[in-house]
């Protein structure tokens, strides 16, 4: 009883109150036109009356603060239906790359416990550089290659094959295997979007603080900038906010548990490539310190250098269009839409999330949606360029 009481005081103390971390303000306060606003609207109503997806979280944060929040359709559509809310909690998905694990690499860059040009194998022992098996040549892989996706790693790892082998959960079959597999290409000669990069960069971080990723983004990211909604692993008052995604075998949909099979089932949780939780606001505070250079409400996670070394595409790498972080021009980046500066950039996450920010117009527009909820068959790409064309159409000064 004692233990019921106290989940359903913690759940209330969540429900009933907001991080205030940001202002939240009519459009017009930050020079975006409500009016044309609805443009997004529309576009998101009609994307949940096509089924695309069961409902989503708008957010706008424009010059530190939040100048549009809205919560469309539902968060739950299967056994029952449940009501999308602006404190919805969302499987971030790949979002978790650029939010937490790239700005952790780029925490311990900007405090002279890493370089861009060190190699991954002075981290992770036994990790293989590439090899030409004709000549015998060999090129280091490097920090720079996992983040900007350049190492020549393949995409994903097999999940199945290594469950069956090694048994789940097992983070070091992952990254023995990761260490061995056969490279695709020479650094730097091609680009290959992959979750292993960002589960070798998580490698890299945990051996050099000797924190989980969870805990180090938690102390140095989260915490300082008040995002209370924001965590790895959610816990069951967290997961009671949760967006669910998909229906699984047994007919239950996942709830506060991260979709990606390889973070899921192999990683526990607890992985580079994806297993961040966050909500609409949360996101947007995230965002106002990025957009900021690095600091919000006299709390700073990186040196106004370092949010411009990870959000800018090296000068060697432009043709892959690729920060230390975030995709600027990549194949995977037709969420920026069309109107937006050439210094835009941002990230996806598969369960149908999106971040954009442009430092340009000092905008980030967050799209939260679980298009996987509650079956995998919603593709929100074309959505997530709408939306964000309609929010840049609004930007009148």
């Amino acid at each position: 009883m004692k233990k019921l009481i106290l989940f359903a005081f913690s759940l209330l103390f969540y429900m009933g109150t907001s991080a205030q971390t940001l202002d939240v303000v009519a459009p017009e306060a930050v020079g975006l036109s409500g009016t044309r606003l609805a443009n997004a609207d529309r576009i998101i109503e009609q994307a949940i009356k096509d089924q695309t997806i069961p409902g989503a979280v708008l957010c706008v944060e424009r010059h530190g603060k939040i100048g549009y929040l809205k919560a469309y359709g539902n968060k739950r559509v299967y056994p029952n239906t449940e009501k999308m809310t602006t404190n919805t909690v969302f499987d971030m998905a790949s979002c978790s790359k650029a939010m937490s694990t790239a700005t952790c690499a780029m925490i311990l860059i900007d405090r002279g416990q890493l370089r861009l040009l060190d190699r991954v194998d002075q981290y992770v022992p036994g990790f293989e550089n590439w090899k030409d098996t004709i000549t015998g040549e060999t090129e280091a892989i490097r920090i720079i290659n996992l983040m900007t996706h350049t190492s020549g790693l393949p995409p994903y790892a097999p999940v199945q094959d290594l469950k069956k082998k090694y048994g789940s959960p097992n983070p070091k079959a992952v990254v023995d295997w990761i260490s061995h597999c056969q490279r695709l290409y020479a650094p730097e000669k091609g680009w290959t979007y992959s979750c292993c990069n960002y589960i070798m960069l998580q490698q890299v971080i945990e051996k050099i603080t000797g924190q989980s990723i969870q805990q180090f983004a938690h102390d140095n990211i989260f915490a300082p900038l008040g995002m209370r909604y924001t965590d790895y692993r959610p816990t069951k008052e967290l997961a009671a906010l949760c967006a669910p995604t998909e229906k699984q075998a047994d007919g239950k949909c996942l709830l506060g548990v991260v979709h990606d099979p390889l973070a899921c089932t192999m990683m526990a949780g607890l992985s580079g490539n994806a297993g961040l939780f966050s909500s609409a606001e949360d996101v947007a505070t995230y965002c106002a310190a990025i957009l900021n250079g690095g600091e919000l409400n006299g709390k700073r996670i990186l040196s106004p250098l370092a949010v411009k070394c990870m959000t800018t595409v090296p000068r060697s790498l432009e043709q892959f269009g690729h920060t230390p972080g975030w995709g600027n021009s990549t194949p995977y980046s037709s969420n920026l839409g069309d109107l937006l500066s050439s210094q835009a950039f941002g990230h996806t996450g598969y369960t149908g999330t999106s971040i954009v920010m442009d430092p340009a117009n000092d905008v980030a527009i967050i799209l939260l949606t679980n298009c996987v909820h509650p079956v995998d068959k919603g593709n929100v790409v074309r959505l997530r360029s709408l939306v964000a064309n309609a929010v840049a159409g609004s930007i009148l000064k």
